[in-house]
Parts: C-alpha cells; structure tokens; sequence
C-alpha cells in the first residue's frame, strides 16, 4: 500500500489522517451535537450502495471504534489521535457501529480493496476485534444459590 497516497500509518481506527481529521471535527462539534455526527457518519456508510470511497471507511471505522470503547471489553480510543473532547454515551449505536463496518468490508469498497493490496491481515484483525466488542453477549448463566 502506498502511505503517502492514503495517508494512512498502521492498521489502527485512528492511524490515519482521514480519523484524526474525524477526531477533530468531534472536538470542535458542540457537546450535544458530537453523537450527532457519530450517528450520521455511520449511516451515511450504511446507506452507500454504489462504491464506497475509503475516507467515508476510515471514519466509519474510528467511529466504531469510538462506540466499542464504551463497552464491555472495548479498548480506549487512541490517546493522541482520538477525541480529546468528552463523547457522550454511544453504545445506542451499537448496531449502527456493527452495519458501518459490514458495508466497509463488502464490495465495492475502496478501503478494503486497499487493504488487499497490502498486507491487510492485521487490519481486517482490527475490524474484527471491533465487531466482537461491538456485538451483544447474551447474558451469562445465572446460578441460583439454593
């Protein structure tokens, strides 16, 4: 993959410039309006039919992750290119997140076909990880004492 086309660092959600430009725009968003943007992000991926361009993935994918990192077992957002600004709960969007990221990974789309160009394991390791925060548990088991 050719980093200085893409602008992109590793295989993080926010190790390119298309996510830290997004992290920005949610710190300079008013407090009430940044889940707002959040929710539009993702379903303007979700409702792309024809070819999906990878800037519109790149930020759907820190998006996500953004969401992930609320819940359970969700790993914190990057620490120099993620929001600085507090987000609001997101887990609501949970399902919004999980959709993003299916239409990220179908064709046609750019940023996987990207990825493919390269070695694109470990980020489609990324994406993964990210569904498998994303997606309910069913509740464990509940054992009776009795």
């Amino acid at each position: 993959m050719q980093e200085d086309n893409m602008g992109t660092w590793d295989v993080g959600p926010f190790d390119n410039d298309t996510a830290a430009d997004f992290s920005y725009t949610l710190d300079e968003a008013a407090a009430d309006a940044r889940a707002g943007v959040i929710h539009d992000t993702l379903t303007r991926v979700i409702g792309t039919a024809g070819y999906l361009e990878a800037p519109e993935s790149e930020e759907a994918v820190a998006a996500a992750a953004l969401i992930a990192a609320q819940c359970p077992e969700g790993a914190p957002t990057d620490p120099v290119y993620g929001p600085e600004e507090p987000l609001p709960d997101l887990t609501s969007l949970r399902d919004l997140a999980l959709q993003a990221l299916d239409r990220v990974m179908t064709e046609p789309s750019e940023l996987m076909d990207l990825w493919d160009e390269s070695d694109g394991g470990p980020w489609r390791g990324h994406i993964r990880n990210l569904r498998n925060v994303l997606t309910p548990q069913p509740p464990g088991e509940q054992f009776s004492l009795i």
